[in-house]
């Protein structure tokens, strides 16, 4: 779906990988409903891009629905919804020590997200014939966030969603596509773009932005801004065990090299 004269609502869109996608969609000549759960930083990018700006907290199902109704408010009807939102917290001991309120707050950002969304947007998209979902998971849906349990399992849930919705909504009109990055310098990582050049692993949320707006414009169900993550999807799917060994040997060397897991350190072994 090509985004000029669109309608497009853009989930964490306050910075990061978000504002870049509100900025590349809004270039390609879309109407953007930049929307944060911080409004002030929405405001600054809807500012910047002349979209309009929504706070909203994803994981309450009644302000997933506010916020489509403003955007449909302003804008008309949604075209395409890019539900970005995500965050990172990390293992504190094993892979089962997060807190039960960690596990639900990931299940919440990660899955019920999309799911809130969709189930207000799908009835019209369906009735239109016509309507873009673009559900961003992560390289860690399709391989593992070594770290961080519940992080991988929630990302895993959201491709797992995004397949179910391509499925049972292909034939009405409805194209679907689930965004897989893998490591990104933002905010999430304690970085900005200009700390992309520290490895060759960590892209710029432009990267990604572009890879998002080439991949929903060609109606690509899985978008890969890191193409050696289809090579180690294959090598994951080819040999289980030899792929799950390989990750315990990269775990045993990020001890080593770092003394413990830093999230924010990994990219520079891959």
């Amino acid at each position: 779906m090509k985004f000029d004269g669109r309608s497009v609502v853009i989930t964490g869109a306050g910075s990061g990988i978000g504002a870049a996608i509100a900025r590349e969609a809004a270039a390609k000549g879309a109407r953007v409903c930049v929307s944060d759960i911080d409004g002030d930083k929405a405001a600054v990018v809807a500012k910047e891009i002349s979209g309009i700006a929504v706070a909203c907290d994803v994981t309450d199902e009644a302000a997933v629905g506010r916020l489509i109704a403003e955007a449909q408010e302003a804008h008309g009807p949604v075209d395409i919804y890019v539900s970005n939102a995500g965050l990172g917290r990390g293992d504190p001991g094993h892979a089962a020590s997060q807190s039960n309120a960690d596990w639900l707050l990931n299940w919440n950002v990660h899955v019920m997200a999309h799911v809130y969304a969709a189930r207000v947007l799908l009835p019209d998209m369906i009735a239109r014939g016509s309507g873009y979902l673009v559900n961003v998971a992560s390289a860690a849906g399709l391989l593992n966030q070594i770290g961080d349990a519940a992080y991988s399992a929630t990302k895993h849930a959201a491709v797992s969603f995004a397949e179910s919705l391509a499925i049972t909504h292909g034939a009405d009109g409805i194209g679907v596509s689930v965004v897989c990055p893998q490591y990104v310098a933002t905010p999430l990582l304690g970085m900005q773009d200009t700390d992309a050049n520290a490895g060759a692993s960590l892209l710029t949320a432009h990267d990604v932005a572009q890879a998002v707006i080439d991949g929903v414009e060609a109606e690509r169900f899985l978008i890969l801004s890191h193409p050696a993550v289809h090579d180690y999807a294959l090598h994951r799917a080819k040999d289980h065990d030899r792929w799950i060994k390989g990750m315990q040997m990269l775990r045993a060397k990020a001890l080593d090299t770092f003394g413990e897991i830093r999230l924010q350190e990994f990219y520079k072994l891959v």
